[in-house]
This record gives structure tokens, sequence and C-alpha cells, in this order.
């Protein structure tokens, strides 16, 4: 399996249990639907805006539990384990989009 299948890979995150994150198509149309531009928010997630952070961990939970709610993810998130979920949510941004500028350059087209 390629490293990017999204079937493929689940993150733990141990927060009112273990959960596990996975930005799905679903996840992305959810940020969308609910803020706009999902590069942008992520971007925010990755430096350090505690609103993009939730919400990204509440789509990144929503294959789970489709009635959780952001504010509920929120309660989850706490001083004790932000630490922890910023990582966690590092490492998942930069498995589903990784950066352009370390990907291999891609193959001319031949003519």
């Amino acid at each position: 399996m390629s490293k990017n299948n999204v079937k493929d890979k689940e993150f733990p995150i141990m927060l009112d249990k273990e959960r596990h994150l996975r930005l799905d198509l679903n996840a992305f149309c959810a940020l969308e639907e609910a803020y706009g531009d999902t590069f942008d928010l992520l971007e925010k997630a990755e430096r350090g805006s505690l609103k993009a952070l939730r919400a990204v961990v509440w789509a990144g939970l929503a294959h789970e539990d489709d009635e959780l709610t952001e504010k509920e993810v929120g309660q989850m998130i706490n001083p004790g384990n932000l630490a922890e979920v910023s990582e966690t949510i590092q490492e998942v941004i930069s498995y589903y989009l990784p950066d352009p500028k370390n990907s291999p350059s891609p193959v001319p087209a031949t003519q």
C-alpha cells in the first residue's frame, strides 16, 4: 500500500478515551463547510491556533463519532494533554499533506 492511502493510517490519541484521528475526504469537507479554506485552517493549526486545532481534531474524529461536536472535543483537550494533541495534529497534517518542497520532483512528460 502506498504511504498516503487514507485507509491504512489512523493516529491514536488519548482524550476522554483512546480515539483515532484520520483526515479523509469527509474530514476535509467538514472543515471546508465550517471554515471555508481548509488549507488555511490546517496552517493555522500547525502554527498553534487553538480554535483551528480543535476544529482539526473534531474533523479527524468524525469517522468514529459523527455526532461529536467541536465543543465536546474542546472539553477533551486541556493543559495536561495540549502538547500531545498539538504534536499528534502536526504528525497527522504532515502525513496527509506532505510538504511539496520535500516531495520528489515529478518526472517530466515525454513527447
